[in-house]
């Protein structure tokens, strides 16, 4: 049976890293769940909130209802992913600006790992399983060169954004943020994210209630998307797990193109603050890069990712046996 401290004050600490990797393009936070141990029961919490904690709420009361859908793991971790967005979304995407190749590298290093991890948990390979795995490469891979669209902010997008990517936040090796991105309604819910924290710090109450009602219709269709997929995962885990941890794996290895640090700008596009920003890029090796590669700190902040996950996975291994 977990306790307070420290067992919910870890999954507190898991949501922040999930929140952190969901504002970034091209990380996922199904990522982390994944290497953290907990993707599993996330999956299962989210598919037990259904009808039936109705019936139970009305003929055992709150504690069994809270106890059905795992309330307590829930708060925990989404307690976490909200302090995460709400206090990273700046500071992430103002790293991205000032050092973009020392912070995809550290990316690169995370999901490389976590690549190794899930194919450990492969337990046997099979023609069906292969043949997934070079679907999600191709699809993942797919998604990362294709181009985004222009920004929309209408409340009807809003929901069909949410419900989009939050399927793919929870998928490891997707990133909900890129799919946001290739929508063309990351800037508008980044923005909007940031707009509500000036709103909550400067007690402006005009703005706090727009950006309330912008995130209101996103996570509206979050929560539908994410209820509804739910039970898909939940289905597939359950019947399918070698074939499901497959495709998941391709979909990671896919995803390494868009984490790639060395990019040659295509094409640029101006922001809603007038700034000039790229909008198509390429990956390229370090040599041809136009500017200074910073090799040596991107190997070393890969390898930093890399063994952070491995220290996340041992860490895990002896929480769990405590």
């Amino acid at each position: 049976m977990r306790k307070l401290f420290p067992d919910y004050l870890i999954i507190t600490l898991k949501g922040l890293a999930m929140g952190a990797a969901d504002v970034v393009p091209g990380v996922s936070g199904g990522t982390i769940a994944f290497i953290s141990g907990i993707y599993q029961e996330l999956i299962d919490s989210i598919n037990n909130v259904n009808v039936s904690v109705l019936k139970t709420l009305k003929k055992e009361g709150l504690k069994a209802a809270w106890k059905q859908v795992n309330g307590s793991f829930l708060l925990a971790l989404v307690t976490g992913i909200g302090i995460s967005i709400l206090t990273f979304s700046k500071i992430i995407t103002h790293l991205l600006e000032t050092q973009p190749i020392l912070v995809w590298s550290f990316f690169f290093g995370l999901i490389i790992a976590s690549i190794a991890l899930i194919w450990k948990e492969i337990t046997q390979w099979k023609a069906v399983d292969i043949i997934f795995l070079i679907i999600g490469i191709a699809i993942s891979y797919y998604i990362t060169i294709a181009r985004p669209v222009s920004s929309p902010e209408s409340y009807w997008y809003l929901f069909l954004s949410g419900f989009i990517a939050i399927i793919a936040m929870i998928l490891p090796g997707i990133s909900g943020a890129f799919i946001l991105l290739l929508m063309g309604s990351y800037e508008t819910v980044i923005g909007t994210i940031n707009t509500f924290r000036e709103g909550l710090t400067s007690a402006n109450s005009e703005i706090l209630i727009q950006a309330l009602l912008k995130l209101g219709v996103f996570a509206i269709g979050a929560i539908i998307g994410l209820k509804s997929f739910s039970k898909i995962l939940h289905w597939m885990f359950e019947h399918h797990k070698n074939t499901t941890l497959s495709l998941l794996v391709g979909f990671m290895i896919g995803s390494l193109n868009k984490v790639w640090p060395w990019k040659q700008v295509l094409e640029t596009r101006i922001n809603s603050h007038g700034e000039v920003v790229p909008y198509i890029d390429k990956s390229i090796l370090p040599q041809n890069f136009n500017g200074d590669p910073q090799i040596y700190m991107a190997v070393v902040l890969a390898i930093l990712g890399f063994v952070l996950i491995f220290g996340m996975e041992k860490l895990a291994g002896r929480l769990g046996k405590n």
